[in-house]
C-alpha cells in the first residue's frame, strides 16, 4: 500500500492555468538495466507501483520521450487549463530493511537440503537452487536510494508531459514552477531529476545546472503535507497506536488462505513450510521484481 505522496509540483501559466504533479512515495524496485536491455516479463503487470513505465506501456520502448495521446482525449478546440497528476518516485534500491529480509530468505534457500527426488523425476526446474545461486549484491548503504534508472524515469516523464501539454510547460512558465517534496532522499532526487528533464527540454544540448540555480528553484520539503500519515493524529491514534486496528490483517496472515499459499511456495522452492511465514510473501515479491 502506498504510504503517501512525496512531492508536489505547481506552475501557473495564466490565472486559470495551473499544473500540479505529486510524486508518490511507494515501493519501487532497483533495476540497473540500460534502455536497450529492457525486459518485459509476463509477471511485470503484477508488480503494481513497482512496474516500470515501459512494462506498463511497451510503446515507450522505441521512444521513451514520445508522448502517447488518446486521439479523443484532447480535441483541437480544447485548451488545457489545469493538470493534476500523481506520480511515484523513480526506480530505487531496496531499503535496508528489505535488503536484510532478502538476505534471510536467500540464506534459507542456500541452507536447504538436496533437491527432492520427486522433483527430479517430474523433470521440474529447481527454482530454489536458481535463486540460491543468484548473487545477492545489495548493501545496507543503498537504503532506498534513487538509481540512475530512476533519474532517467523522471527526466523522460518530464519530457513526455512537456510535449503533451506545451502550453502549460512553456519556458515562460518554468520560473513559476514550485515543487514540494517529502524529505526522503529518493523523493528529493526524483524531483530534482524531473526539473532537470524540463530544463533539458527548454535548453537542448546545454549542460544542466544545479537545481538550486534554476529559475524555479530546488524542491521545497514539506513533510507535514507530503508525509501526512506521520502527522495525522487520527491515523496515529486509531491505527498506528491501536493494537486492535489491524486485527483482520493479522487474522489473514495466519488464516487458511495464507497457509495454502505458503505450502505452494514451499513446494516450489523445496524448503520446509515451517520455515516460511506471511512476512516472507512480500519479500518474495521484492525478490521477483528485482530479478525481473
Amino acid at each position: 500500500m502506498p504510504r503517501g505522496p512525496c512531492s508536489l509540483v505547481r506552475v501557473s501559466a495564466t490565472p486559470v492555468a495551473a499544473l500540479a504533479v505529486a510524486l508518490v512515495s511507494s515501493l519501487s524496485r532497483c533495476s540497473l538495466l540500460e534502455p536497450e536491455d529492457s525486459v518485459v516479463s509476463a509477471l511485470s503487470p503484477y508488480f503494481g507501483t513497482k512496474t516500470r513505465y515501459e512494462d506498463a506501456n511497451p510503446g515507450l520502448l522505441p521512444d521513451p520521450e514520445a508522448p502517447r495521446r488518446d486521439p479523443e482525449l484532447l480535441e483541437e478546440t480544447c485548451t488545457p487549463v489545469q493538470l493534476v497528476a500523481l506520480i511515484r518516485h523513480g526506480t530505487r534500491y531496496p531499503t535496508t530493511k528489505q535488503i536484510r529480509k532478502l538476505r534471510q530468505l536467500h540464506g534459507l534457500l542456500q541452507a536447504r537440503g538436496a533437491k527432492d527426488d520427486r522433483t527430479r523425476a517430474a523433470g521440474r526446474g529447481d527454482l530454489g537452487a536458481a535463486l540460491a545461486d543468484w548473487p545477492l549484491w545489495y548493501a545496507d548503504w543503498m537504503d532506498g536510494q534513487l538509481v540512475e534508472k530512476g533519474r532517467q524515469d523522471m527526466r523522460q516523464l518530464a519530457l513526455r508531459l512537456a510535449s503533451l501539454f506545451p502550453a502549460l510547460f512553456s519556458q515562460e512558465n518554468y520560473g513559476r514552477l514550485q515543487l514540494v517534496t517529502s524529505s526522503k532522499h529518493r523523493c528529493v532526487d526524483s524531483g530534482a531529476a524531473f526539473l532537470q528533464g524540463l530544463w533539458q527540454h527548454y535548453h537542448p544540448g546545454l549542460p544542466t545546472p544545479d537545481v538550486a540555480d534554476m529559475e524555479c528553484g530546488p524542491p521545497r520539503i514539506n513533510d507535514k503535507l507530503m508525509r501526512f500519515f506521520d502527522h495525522c493524529e487520527k491515523f496515529l491514534t486509531q491505527v498506528e497506536r491501536n493494537a486492535t486496528a489491524l486485527y483482520h490483517v493479522e487474522a489473514f496472515k495466519t488464516g487458511p488462505e495464507m497457509q495454502n499459499i505458503l505450502k505452494k511456495v514451499a513446494d516450489i522452492l523445496q524448503v520446509p513450510v515451517n520455515n516460511l511465514n506471511a512476512g516472507n510473501v512480500p519479500v518474495m515479491l521484492h525478490l521477483n521484481s528485482e530479478i525481473i
